[in-house]
């Protein structure tokens, strides 16, 4: 009997494992790329520097001093419905700053409970100012675990 209960109980706890792994690549970020008048992907050769600000108000720099780049991936927010970014050009003698305004839907998107709560998005408007950007365009409205698809096309 006590041979019996054993095997009924490691029955039960194999069938209880679960089958849904949690994807390794689990970041949800936003791909923006640069490109030029002519709509040639262009590489940055000034310093750039991008600061979110938050529901406070507070500047927080998330990326410092990127060189040499033609993208770059920065996570949105999940409990605003706007996220606003400051890119700081800075050539080695002048700053030029333009501010972003990305109007998005949060999405909450679950796997399994073993998983962490992720949110995914779909981006509804941009905005910008064009002191060295000339425009920003959606190419992709939907942002989730695929960081290689461009969401955003940056003119200058």
């Amino acid at each position: 009997m006590r041979k019996l209960f054993g095997l009924f109980i490691g029955i039960l706890l194999l069938g209880s494992c679960s089958s849904i792994d949690c994807p390794v690549e689990n970041l949800v970020l936003a791909h923006y790329k640069f490109y030029d008048a002519a709509g040639d992907s262009l590489i940055l050769y000034d310093s750039l520097s991008v600061m979110i600000t938050k529901k406070d108000g507070v500047k927080d720099t998330v990326l410092n001093k990127m060189t040499e780049k033609s993208s770059f991936l920065l996570p949105l927010s999940y409990s605003q419905p706007e996220d606003e970014l400051v890119l700081d050009f800075w050539n080695g003698k002048d700053h030029m700053y333009d501010t972003l305004w990305v109007k998005k839907e949060n999405i909450p998107h679950f796997e399994s409970i073993d998983c962490n709560a992720k949110f995914f998005h779909r981006l509804t408007n941009v905005r910008c100012t064009i002191h060295c950007i000339d425009s920003v365009v959606i190419k992709n409205s939907n942002v989730d675990f695929n960081n290689a698809t461009v969401h955003f096309y940056v003119y200058l």
